[in-house]
């Protein structure tokens, strides 16, 4: 389990997170939900121990009860137990897909030595895991924007950690590689992974997470079960407009719907809790 106590994170004189403080379970996938510009990528990052924080903590606790500061861990002893995906890269020379995938293996490979048949068995297999083993010689600079997302999506693959972080990871596929990918991520959640990811599409984040947490200015406004937050009165007042929930059409897996301007008055919607009927105004 990862605990976070009081984190606050800020860029110059500006203060992104404020006092942050959540829990994120071994076999359970967690959805970080919330308005564009609500701190999402940087929680992420500083959970992840790729950005500088300002007070707090993350604390790693082991199944043996062990618990370690995550963050006084060097880069490679983080890269042991979890495997991060940034929600945008820059790829400053032209890499083979393979090479990407590769890196995955690095941070077990002991002092000067080179990657093993096991290793590259284990890219391989990664990459036909995520249904890229196609690319295993392409260039990055000859391959799409969800090409480029499912190669980074192998190489955490590769990684073989315990603790999976995503952020946005679907952004740029198309609706079967969202779907895919996100079976894989339940799968792994499933076997008893922790998987965190930020979302922007809340239907998808309720289809597929067990627990969500809704961030908003720097601080967290909805944390727990998705069937007990995914509420038409939260979604409606952390996104600032009118939103009604239903059951998804498959199953009781709730719903959001946006309510277009012209559909406020609407019979349909005249039911609509007070606190639609004031975003809508």
């Amino acid at each position: 389990m990862i605990q976070v106590q009081n984190l606050s994170v800020g860029y110059g004189r500006r203060r992104v997170l404020s006092d942050v403080s959540l829990s994120v379970k071994p076999g359970r996938m967690t959805g970080l939900l919330g308005p564009n510009g609500s701190g999402k990528t940087t929680l992420m990052g500083a959970m992840g121990g790729v950005l500088p924080v300002r007070s707090g903590s993350v604390q790693l606790l082991d199944e043996d009860g062990t618990t370690r500061d995550f963050l006084s861990m060097d880069a490679r002893q983080r890269a042991q137990v979890l495997s991060f995906i940034p929600q945008k890269v820059q790829t400053s020379f032209p890499l083979r897909c393979s090479t990407i995938v590769m890196m995955g293996r690095y941070p077990h490979l002991s002092s000067f030595a080179n990657y093993s048949e096991d290793d590259i068995i284990g890219a391989r297999q990664a990459m036909e895991r995520a249904g890229i083993a196609h690319l295993w010689d392409r260039s990055v600079d000859a391959i799409s924007g969800g090409e480029l997302q499912r190669v980074l999506f192998a190489r955490a693959l590769a990684q073989k950690t315990n603790i999976m972080f995503l952020d946005e990871p679907s952004a740029s596929l198309d609706m079967a590689g969202t779907v895919n990918m996100f079976d894989m991520l339940r799968e792994i959640a499933d076997d008893g992974g922790l998987v965190f990811v930020t979302v922007h599409d809340l239907n998808l984040a309720a289809l597929y997470c067990d627990e969500l947490i809704f961030l908003k200015h720097g601080e967290i406004v909805g944390n727990g079960r998705t069937e007990d937050v995914f509420t038409e009165e939260r979604l409606s007042e952390i996104y600032e407009t009118p939103i009604r929930v239903q059951p998804h059409a498959l199953g009781k897996v709730p719903q959001a719907q946006a309510v277009p301007r012209a559909f406020r008055n609407d019979a349909l919607f005249s039911g609509a809790s007070k606190l639609t009927k004031r975003c809508a105004g």
